[in-house]
């Protein structure tokens, strides 16, 4: 087994909630992609907002995705 040393801030080390300087891989792994998940999640929101997608109801959305996907069916 090897061990990797990463140094972080004492900021991202509390945002993080870390509790213990040794982790397994599995553990970082899980910390960083849940972090790139929140990242992923609010740029999708800052979107939705900007294009006025986050107004839209559940039944407009619904009907959107089945014109895409008919309108995909007849293109091939």
């Amino acid at each position: 087994m090897r061990t990797l040393n990463i140094t972080i801030s004492d900021i991202e080390y509390n945002k993080f909630g870390l509790k213990n300087d040794e982790l397994t891989f599995s553990d970082f792994l899980e910390i960083v992609s849940e972090e790139l998940i929140r990242q992923n999640l609010n740029k999708c929101l800052e979107l939705a907002d900007k294009y006025g997608l986050s107004k839209m109801t559940m039944d407009e959305i619904s009907s959107e995705v089945k014109t895409v996907r008919r309108n995909a069916k007849n293109d091939n």
